[in-house]
């Protein structure tokens, strides 16, 4: 099996970017790879713990928007490493307190210690 970086930049809510990317993590994590996620820009809110999207009728047979916070604490559960750009958080006002747990604050180092040693890196 293959070991994956997924980088991620766009919002939760505003694109569904985000979204194909955490079903990507998710898919990949089912075929047994290995995942790292790192988040960084605007999606650094999808590591927000007590997102209530509004409700967006029609979406995945369902009367609400999923919640990614949901999708990114099956994958951290399925075995993902989940990294959130620091720079990113603080600029957010983001604290490591308020992350979905297995989610930390981390550097751009990180990203690159993880881009240098897993065999592809994808960006959503």
């Amino acid at each position: 099996m293959a070991s994956i970086t997924v980088i991620a930049g766009d919002p939760p809510y505003g694109k569904e970017r985000l979204y194909t990317a955490l079903r990507f993590v998710m898919a990949s994590l089912t075929a047994r790879h290995t995942v790292n996620l790192f988040i960084l820009e605007d999606a650094a809110w999808v590591a927000k713990k007590g997102q209530n999207p509004a409700e967006l009728p029609g979406v995945l047979g369902s009367d609400r928007m999923p919640k990614c916070e949901e999708m990114l604490a099956s994958a951290i559960k399925l075995g993902a490493q989940v990294k959130i750009c620091g720079v990113c958080a603080s600029e957010r006002g983001l604290t490591q307190s308020e992350l979905v747990e297995g989610a930390s604050i981390s550097t751009m180092m990180n990203l690159v210690d993880w881009v240098v040693n897993t065999d592809k890196t994808v960006f959503f």
